[in-house]
């Protein structure tokens, strides 16, 4: 529900801090005092066009903000989660700001949880947070749309019509990779022979993980095979010769320099110690000799086996070569192309399975549809009178309300196989028409109300607005307007701008508008009402200006009424 809004520098206001709650809050004042001006406000930030010449008159910008607590609406949550947009506060999880800020020139910036956001996202948003009815504005009343998602939430179907989007989607998916296959045969073939001999290329390669190193280390080894010999051999030498007394080998030297240690007189822990690191050092030339005289062994001077090595290696970088890649990443790309190749093989057999899974989504979603359609039109047939009882209660007993279901099982689309409007007949002998053709916007604000008491039980709209639905009304139609508005306010948070007394005494919250002028400038000001000053300001509803001890009764009376009834 809507719980702030903060108006700064807007028409007629300077700064204005609205605060509201749940139930029905009405907003009265005298004509031109600047209620509708609050309406427009919220409008604005809900994405409504900018125009520069609501700035008021004196300042460079005007700056609206629109708090809303999300307990309920569990569609606006996802959306801002989807959108990314979610509060960044945890403590603030449930709650979503929406400002909007115009300059004088006409530009302006919208933002979302503080975020700036393009102008489609802030009306998207702003369609599941809260409706707005006046004479000449109706939300979601005037698309079909609103009004198939209505009926499924009023019939209590919506399980079933998630089943049939859900078909619909999967028949859509499987039809266009029908279609698509179907229509690019031949490229198809072409790319399946390509692909064919590429992955047989691969297959006659067959190349092992980390066969490359490998190859490519024993390619050296035996590229380098004698100088490798040679020069090893001379290290073993140097090491020791086998004779053990050749001054020039280094086990033998090391032999000479332990043998001075020990003679060395007195024998002093440092000298132990350099004793120890020599005898270390003996036993690693040993190691080394061992390592390179297996090393020695084990090359071979292979001709044959360098070519065949070579060979090898020349297969794989030529296919490298060929696909554009590393080496290194044959491998994965011959699982790529053999994936490919699994999914186009089969030809006119994979054809023809995928349309065969095609047909039968496509049996599916019917099934679902038909079913949906099905009652759909019994619920219509509940909504319609339920719709017409409504407005027989407000004053429009001539007019005919009807839910109009046309099969469109020939172009079905995501929510069915049916084309949904509501429709109106106002006077007797008129053909029904859609609602956007209907004249007086006050008909109009009185359909809305019908639609929205009728649908109250099973509508998810947090807030309703209504900006003088009770306008050209009077009397018992009057007080049937304020008991509706009141019911839907013990359901929904109502907002209703009204100039009848039996409207505003049946509100929870009572908010007061004024203006105060001076020579130079006009201001807008709103108060919320005391018990005392609600029941004042009706009384001024009802006689004028000045107040009478009859009207105060009156008044009084009209609101004690309203507490025992509703």
């Amino acid at each position: 529900m809507l719980t702030h809004l903060t108006i700064n520098n807007f028409m007629l206001i300077d700064h204005l801090d609205f605060q509201l709650k749940k139930g029905m809050t009405a907003i009265t004042g005298e004509t031109g005092t600047g209620k509708s001006v609050l309406l427009g406000a919220l409008s604005l930030a809900l994405g409504e066009r900018a125009d520069g010449d609501k700035v008021r008159q004196g300042n460079e910008r005007a700056d609206i903000t629109a708090t809303f607590l999300l307990d309920d609406l569990p569609e606006a949550k996802q959306w801002l989660i989807e959108h990314e947009l979610g509060h960044m506060e945890t403590s603030h999880a449930d709650e979503c700001l929406l400002r909007r800020v115009v300059a004088r020139d006409g530009r302006s910036r919208a933002f979302i949880n503080s975020q700036p956001v393009p102008l489609q996202q802030v009306r998207a948003l702003g369609e599941l947070l809260i409706d707005i009815h006046s004479q000449h504005a109706h939300q979601s009343l005037l698309s079909k749309l609103s009004h198939q998602k209505l009926l499924d939430q009023y019939a209590q179907h919506l399980p079933l019509s998630l089943e049939v989007r859900q078909a619909y989607q999967e028949w859509q998916s499987l039809r266009q990779r029908y279609i698509t296959q179907r229509d690019n045969t031949d490229e198809m073939n072409a790319r399946y022979q390509l692909l064919s001999y590429q992955v047989d290329e691969f297959d006659k390669l067959d190349l092992l993980e980390d066969e490359i190193d490998t190859l490519e280390t024993e390619q050296q080894t035996l590229a380098n095979a004698e100088g490798i010999i040679s020069k090893s051999q001379q290290v073993v030498e140097l090491c020791d010769n086998g004779t053990g007394d050749n001054e020039s080998n280094i086990r033998y030297l090391l032999h000479q320099a332990v043998s001075v240690l020990q003679s060395m007189r007195p024998q002093t822990k440092v000298l132990a110690g350099i004793q120890e690191l020599m005898n270390n050092a003996m036993i690693y030339v040993d190691e080394a000799q061992s390592s390179l005289q297996q090393q020695i062994d084990s090359i071979e001077i292979d001709p044959q086996r360098l070519q065949q090595v070579e060979e090898r290696l020349s297969a794989i970088y030529d296919i490298a070569r060929k696909h554009h890649i590393e080496p290194a990443a044959i491998i994965e790309k011959h699982q790529i192309l053999a994936s490919e190749l699994s999914q186009l093989s089969g030809g006119d057999e994979a054809l023809s399975i995928l349309e065969k899974q095609m047909l039968i989504a496509e049996k599916q979603f019917l099934s679902y549809a038909k079913r949906l359609s099905k009652q759909r039109q019994q619920a219509a047939k509940t909504l319609t009178d339920a719709i017409n009882n409504q407005l027989n209660n407000l004053a429009m007993g001539s007019a005919n309300f009807l839910v109009s279901l046309n099969s469109i099982a020939d172009k079905p689309n995501v929510n069915g196989i049916d084309d949904i409007e509501f429709l109106i007949s106002t006077n007797p002998g008129q053909a029904h028409k859609s609602l956007n053709k209907v004249v007086s916007g006050g008909e109009l604000s009185r359909i809305s109300l019908a639609i929205q008491v009728a649908t109250a039980q099973t509508s998810n709209v947090a807030t309703l607005v209504f900006d003088e639905v009770d306008v050209g009304i009077g009397g018992s139609t009057a007080d049937v307007v304020g008991k509706l508005l009141g019911n839907l306010g013990q359901l929904s948070q109502v907002l209703c701008v009204t100039h009848l007394a039996q409207v505003a005494s049946k509100a929870n919250h009572h908010w007061q508008v004024s203006k105060a002028c001076d020579k130079t400038s006009a201001e807008t000001h709103i108060v919320e009402l005391s018990e005392k000053t609600k029941i004042e300001e009706i009384a001024r509803m009802i006689s004028g200006d000045i107040l009478s001890d009859e009207s105060l009764a009156h008044a009084r009376l009209m609101v004690e009424k309203t507490v025992n009834t509703l």
